[in-house]
């Protein structure tokens, strides 16, 4: 894999608790894309070292998805390789991509068949809570209920409701928005941010509980059909403890947009890793969602480790 160029596609977490052997929710990939349009999927497992270094400027196109149904989609790769303007996409893959219609499918939006049949699946209705205690509503179909949550990097989560499809699972996800005042976004920076410095479990934990609990008393009141009220904690994987767990650290000094960066990997959570490079004993907090829609090569590089102070007690 040295020397190849690859394009980064994030941070997956294809695992599912309960699989054989996967007891606590496995382990997130990395996922490359080769110059041939082939993928690879770099494990990040705890102890993994990641050595990269950035090989082009800017950021590249993505591609876009074509959905078939609710367990088939086709990557369909941009045909002009050209930069990303709107995130990780160029304008014409944007406006082609099936996924940007799901946001305005429940207020009546025109979708293609295969959409329909992804969104017409049972979906549930989250709410997570993440290091810094913002929480946020959400909605995953079925086949996503559990990786959708560990791709979010949530610290903890509950499912408040399971609804017969994607429209009426985003009208009560605009519900909760209006009269709970639960927002339905929290920005990767702040996720990361957080991550520096979680607040004590116990009370994310009671934070998260006492406002699914409102959300389910909102629910309850709501009248309507196609859905259900429903009280279920969601499993976090195992690989998140350490980078959940309350400790002071440092946020990563460098630039993931330019230069070579190596480090170990010692818990992730989302896209988010909790790190240690060459030579220091410090724990530093590396947002790995920065790398999305550049270019790499792998290969034994390093990071520069910077001159910190520990913090005094």
């Amino acid at each position: 894999m040295t020397d190849t160029r690859y394009l980064v596609h994030g941070v997956f977490w294809d695992a599912v608790p309960g699989e054989a052997g996967i007891p606590d929710g496995g382990s997130p990939v990395l996922r490359l894309q080769d110059p041939g349009g082939g993928f690879t999927d770099l494990a990040l497992d705890a102890g993994t070292r990641l050595g990269f270094r950035l090989a082009a400027a800017g950021k590249s196109c993505l591609g876009h998805h074509k959905v078939h149904g609710p367990a088939d989609r086709d990557h369909v790769r941009c045909p002009d390789r050209a930069q990303a303007v709107k995130g990780s996409q160029c304008e014409r893959c944007f406006v082609v991509d099936d996924s940007r219609l799901i946001h305005d499918f429940h207020r009546g939006g025109h979708v293609p068949p295969g959409l329909r049949a992804y969104l017409m699946q049972p979906h549930w209705l989250y709410i997570a809570t993440f290091a810094s205690g913002a929480s946020k509503v959400g909605t995953a179909a079925n086949l996503r209920k559990w990786k959708r949550l560990a791709e979010q990097g949530a610290v903890v989560a509950r499912y408040v409701a399971r609804a017969d499809d994607g429209r009426v699972v985003r009208n009560l996800e605009d519900l909760v928005t209006r009269d709970a005042g639960v927002p339905q976004q929290i920005r990767s920076a702040a996720k990361a941010a957080a991550l520096t410095g979680p607040a004590p479990a116990v009370e994310l934990d009671a934070l998260n509980f006492r406002l699914a609990g409102v959300v389910r008393r909102l629910l309850a009141g709501a009248g309507g059909g196609g859905f259900e009220v429903v009280d279920e904690r969601w499993l976090r994987p195992g690989l998140s403890d350490a980078v959940c767990g309350q400790a002071v650290r440092h946020a990563y000094p460098h630039e993931l947009s330019t230069g070579a960066h190596g480090f170990r990997i010692d818990s992730l959570s989302g896209s988010v890793a909790l790190a240690r490079l060459d030579g220091a004993d410090l724990e530093f907090v590396v947002n790995l969602g920065r790398l999305k829609a550049r270019t790499i090569e792998l290969g034994g590089h390093g990071s520069d480790v910077p001159a910190v102070q520990e913090p005094l007690f």
